[in-house]
């Protein structure tokens, strides 16, 4: 089946096309790098991993509650809609809002395959140019699997979203070979790794969990990427050169928090989009989750040097401002720790079914003997 027969709404056009901007450049020196990025790049290769082996793809999934997630986390939990609908309204909703959060996954994911694949153009250092190329596979593998869930155990896809295709477009049509890590791997990826550890923490669902947890996997190399290569550039930076993308930041920012509102969704159960948008704001849960998924974002923005008094003042009306003290390391360190424990639990048990399957025969063999 046609991708385009499983949108809930057509896209408004089949390909988005941006015009490429900035320069390809070569560097001709091959020996040097710098340890610790030679030493991801070592990493990167180390842990590729096949989505159609790794992940176990025989799991069913509830179609009326694809994601298992708590329904205080639905816009419409707790208002006159919801008091309204019937069990069987109340899982096609769970379906669509599950749709749409793996929809943006899968765009984003897209967004991230080509930006890795601009760094590798772009950046002016090899050892960048050899983690860059690792990267652009890992976001090919998890544009594959999230767009295989959606086909095949949801059925259902939606367009991308305004705000994300706004932030991604501003993010390709500059030229400074920069702005790739900073829109895609600091803001876009940011965002969706806070999403995603709330989802896989909150999920009763093993097949949902096992995607989350591995594709977080090999988000937190990136994010220790995008880290390095930023930090180490933007000390030569002037104060002007780092307000132009304070100001890009705080753009960004704003952005990605509007995105976060699923207005999509209601227009798509009749809800006009004056009201969806009343809702989103009023949604104590909502609030939360904004907070929470710029846990990503502000420590690594405060990290790499972006820190003026602007950014800092958009992120107190945000209300985020707090989540520059987060230890994003810790946080990667237990990404890493968590889809290492859901292997070895899953080896686990496979190994106990194997040895039950080969006591059955010996069993049986004895039998027959």
């Amino acid at each position: 089946m046609s991708t385009h027969e499983l949108y809930t709404k057509v896209p408004r056009e089949p390909q988005w096309e941006i015009p490429a901007t900035g320069s390809a450049r070569f560097s001709w020196e091959y020996d040097e790098g710098r340890d610790r990025l030679l030493a991801l790049y070592q990493k990167g290769k180390d842990k590729q991993w096949d989505g159609a082996k790794r992940i176990d793809w025989s799991l069913e999934v509830d179609p009326h509650n694809p994601l298992g997630t708590p329904d205080e986390a639905l816009t419409l939990y707790g208002t006159r809609h919801w008091a309204k609908m019937t069990d069987r309204d109340k899982g096609e909703l769970r379906k669509h809002y599950a749709s749409w959060q793996f929809s943006q996954f899968l765009h984003g994911e897209q967004g991230a395959m080509v930006c890795a694949a601009r760094i590798v153009e772009s950046v002016p250092d090899m050892d960048a140019k050899f983690y860059s190329a690792t990267q652009t596979m890992d976001e090919a593998r998890h544009a594959e699997i999230f767009g295989r869930f959606l086909h095949e155990k949801v059925g259902m896809l939606y367009p991308i979203n305004d705000n994300l295709q706004s932030l991604l477009g501003d993010t390709l049509r500059d030229s400074r070979w920069d702005m790739p890590y900073l829109g895609m791997q600091v803001l876009i990826e940011g965002l969706a790794l806070a999403a995603f550890g709330m989802i896989r923490d909150t999920t009763d669902k093993p097949l949902p969990q096992q995607i989350l947890a591995y594709v977080m996997q090999d988000e937190a190399r990136h994010v220790a990427f995008g880290r390095m290569a930023l930090r180490d550039y933007y000390k030569q930076l002037t104060e002007a050169e780092l307000r132009e993308r304070e100001e890009f930041v705080i753009e960004g920012c704003y952005l990605m928090r509007d995105r976060l509102r699923g207005v999509e969704v209601l227009e798509n159960f009749g809800i006009s989009k004056a009201e969806a948008e009343e809702y989103s704001e009023q949604s104590e849960f909502l609030a939360l989750f904004r907070q929470l998924l710029f846990s990503r974002i502000v420590p690594c923005v405060k990290d790499i040097g972006l820190w003026g008094k602007r950014l800092q003042e958009a992120y107190v009306d945000m209300g985020v401002f707090e989540m520059g003290n987060t230890n994003l390391d810790l946080l990667m360190t237990q990404d890493e720790e968590i889809a290492e424990k859901l292997d070895a639990e899953r080896f686990a048990a496979e190994e106990l079914e194997r040895v039950a399957e080969v006591e059955s025969t010996i069993v049986e063999g004895a039998e027959v003997a």
